[in-house]
Formats: C-alpha cells, structure tokens, sequence
C-alpha cells in the first residue's frame, strides 16, 4: 500500500482543510481538531491487529500520575507500524498539516521523544499534564501532537477519554472517547493541559494509540522543561500535595543534566 494510500482522501478536499482550519484556530483553551475516519480502513484494521500485547511492550509506567505502557522500538514491531510512521513524516503530510494549522516548518523526529505507541490495561490512567517543550537532544521546539486510536467497540462506560482542561486544571473543557481510528491533533503549549481518566475494561481489552508529535525551529530563548503533571480537582489531599513536589523535583534534575550537557540520558 502507497504511503498516500494511507489516509481517508477526504482529509485532503478543500472542503475538509476549511473545516479543520476554522474548528483549530476557533477552539479554546486547547487549538486542536478531532479527525474520524483518518486511515484507510483496511490498514487501520491492520495495525490493530498487528498492536504488541501489553505486556510486550517495552516500558511500563506505574507511578503517582500514570499508569500506562509505550513502545517506539519499531525495528522489532510489524513492518506496518514504520509505514505509518514514515507516511506521517512525509513531506506532503507534513504540508497538508501546516496549509490549516498555520504553523510552518513542522519536523519529525526518529525516536521515543518523536513517536511510538501507547497502551493501558484495566485501571490504566494519564494524569492532567502539559508536555515536555524542547527536545533535549535536537534542540527542536515541539509544537503538535498527532494521536491516532485503535479501539473498535470501546464503550463510554470503560472511561478513557482524552480530556482537554482549562489553563487552571480547574475544569475539563472537552473530553473525547478513543474510539478506532479517531485522530487528535492539537497544539503543544504551556496550557495544553490534557490526560486521559482511569478506564475500567474486561479482560484482553486494552486502550491502544500511536502518537506522533511535530517540532518547529528553536528560534526564541525558551528554558527547557520536561512534562508536568497536575492532579484534578477531585484528587486526594495527599496526592495533590506530592505531585507538585514529585514534578519540580523531576524538572530541577533534568535541567541540570542538560546543564552539565548530559541530555543523552533523557533520550
């Protein structure tokens, strides 16, 4: 299947580009857009299928504000999982995703900081966070977030959502179910508050996605800083008193290996 083959030709009508352009520039807190129906059927079935099983994939976070696994080891994957990759860093992707976000000059990165999979289980949870804002080795300003889900028959009750919050973290603004081959897109910045609440599903079942994330020149003076995460509202005391003090601690080591140009361990 050709690299064009890939995608719903809808995406690409003049029509379509108007919608996406006019819903990205006029959402709030968050410019971001919701795509249905993004891949050819048939290759979104396929990478479904193709998905590694939870417990194969290569890092597992169990902590205070996530509990989820990710792979970008692609070399090891199905040779479907780099199409996808590489079809989403090709140059005409990359100019349909730049004519309606207005944004120029996106480039796409070769590593775990660039793209991979993401998959939870039962109880499987992202805290409300913004993203880290400049790659640690490329030196590159991230600037979208592609996120494409693979869950045919998810239900509402099983929870999962991505929810996009308010500048504060006081109010979820917008809250999106996984459903299969849904595609997100929207922008990274330091109000881009976004996670996804706990899921509850039967067993086998799991909440599956491939993301890619889009990077622009560095040309201002930006301090770096790696994800930070918030705890909503409802959360215990105690956890909303360490979260806060978990993620400083965490941004105040990073920063000082990139001081002392260590940035390769944050590859």
């Amino acid at each position: 299947m050709a690299k064009t083959d890939l995608f719903n030709p809808d995406l690409y009508t003049e029509e379509n580009k108007k919608k996406f352009h006019d819903h990205f520039n006029n959402s709030e807190p968050i410019r971001h857009v919701v795509i249905d129906n993004f891949l050819d059927l048939v290759f979104a079935q396929k990478i479904y299928e193709l998905f590694p099983p939870l417990s194969a994939m290569k890092t597992h976070y169990h902590g205070l504000n996530e509990h989820k696994s990710e792979d970008s080891d692609f070399e090891k994957l199905p040779a479907e999982f780099s199409t996808l990759h590489n079809a989403l860093s090709a140059s005409n992707f990359k100019e349909w995703l730049e004519e309606w976000t207005g944004i120029s000059g996106f480039i796409t990165i070769d590593d775990r900081l660039g793209y991979g999979l993401h998959q939870g289980g039962n109880n499987s949870f992202l805290d409300i966070h913004i993203d880290y804002n400049i790659h640690p080795i490329k030196k590159l300003y991230r600037k979208i977030n592609l996120i494409i889900f693979f869950n045919p028959g998810w239900k509402d009750d099983w929870g999962g959502n991505l929810e996009l919050w308010d500048n504060q973290v006081r109010k979820c603004v917008q809250s999106i179910p996984p459903v299969f081959n849904r595609c997100v897109i929207f922008e990274c910045s330091d109000i881009s508050y976004h996670g996804y609440n706990k899921i509850s599903v039967p067993d086998q079942s799991t909440r599956k996605s491939f993301y890619q994330y889009y990077f622009i020149p560095l040309n201002v003076d930006i301090t770096y800083r790696d994800t930070f995460f918030k705890a909503r509202p409802q959360e215990a005391v105690v956890k909303k008193t360490l979260t806060p003090l978990k993620e400083h601690a965490k941004n105040f080591a990073k920063r000082v290996l990139i001081k002392l140009g260590m940035e390769k361990l944050l590859k």
